[in-house]
């Protein structure tokens, strides 16, 4: 599975199994805050490859979009798509994550 490219094709379950774990809800806050940053800005204290795979769970989830654009991968949080799917979500979550300091 490369990822979901519809709205209409994400799954809550997915989507709500990729939001726990504390390092992909480190990386979703950041993107959100940021919009749009490269992989390598991410501040989290995992081994690349970890990183990784933590960012391969969240684009097969739907939640991310990864841009390339030149030897960068940028990435994103589809919040327009994850909103249309999943009202309120989204908010809530980060702000469930904003408030307990995960």
């Amino acid at each position: 599975m490369t990822g979901v490219d519809e709205p209409s094709e994400l799954r809550l379950a997915a989507v709500l199994a990729a939001f726990s774990d504390p390092t992909r809800l480190a990386v979703v806050a950041q993107l959100t805050a940021a919009q749009e940053m490269p992989c390598g800005a991410l501040a989290v204290s995992v081994a690349k490859s970890t990183l990784s795979q933590h960012l391969r769970v969240l684009r097969e989830a739907g939640i991310t979009h990864t841009r390339p654009d030149g030897t960068q991968r940028l990435l994103s949080v589809r919040r327009g798509d994850l909103d249309k799917a999943f009202p309120g979500l989204l908010d809530a979550v980060l702000g469930a994550l904003t408030s307990a300091n995960v």
